[in-house]
């Protein structure tokens, strides 16, 4: 009877840490190949790879030698047929090139709060009006960074292939110029072997 129960025992033990899961930390900017849709590498490959481009483009180099040009990123728009974040590769982009010191920044998705905090101070009663921010001081963009994300998906069998490509431009709102463009491509394949693994 001893010897039963210590088979039940030891089975439950050994079906409870097969179910147990592990969780670790792990390298950020490691290449991850974990399927042939777009990932944490492709994102770090293609930001690093547009902003580098252009703070090295010599117009863009002349306009931001002596001063700070203020632009907008608009969203990048995501003409694949995956679910893209296409949030973070702008987030990417943005933050990259605020941190080199060359560009100044105004944030188009908060213009909304912005616009409802200016309202309230002015308008609500409640703040001391030589404390409230006035309407009409807010400094305008001089360029817009806007660009999409596409895809191209073929499959022969058991290889499926995957082109990916970014595109950006610098537009001068002034006068509709594009200062700079470029873009970046990632193909990935993805074969299966003979029985499927």
């Amino acid at each position: 009877m001893k010897a039963i129960k210590g088979v039940f025992l030891l089975a439950a033990v050994i079906g409870l840490s097969a179910c147990q899961s592990k969780v670790e930390y792990g390298n950020a900017t490691a290449v991850e190949t974990v399927n042939e849709n777009f990932g944490s590498t492709d994102l770090q490959a293609i930001t690093t790879k547009m902003v580098d481009s252009m703070l090295s483009f010599p117009p863009v180099v002349a306009l931001t030698a002596n001063d700070r040009p203020i632009i907008f990123v608009d969203s990048i728009k995501n003409k694949t047929s995956e679910h893209i974040d296409t949030e973070s590769v702008t987030d990417s982009i943005s933050n990259q090139l605020l941190r080199s010191g060359k560009f100044r920044f105004i944030d188009m998705t908060r213009v909304d709060s912005v616009r409802k905090q200016l309202d309230y101070q002015n308008n609500s009663g409640m703040v001391d009006p030589s404390t409230a921010i006035k309407f009409g001081r807010q400094i305008g963009a001089q360029y817009m960074l806007y660009g999409n994300l596409s895809s191209i998906v073929k499959q022969d069998g058991s290889t499926r292939d995957v082109y990916y490509k970014m595109t950006m431009r610098l537009m001068d709102l002034d006068t509709g110029l594009i200062e700079w463009s470029d873009e970046k491509e990632i193909r990935k394949t993805k074969s299966k072997s003979f029985l499927g693994l």
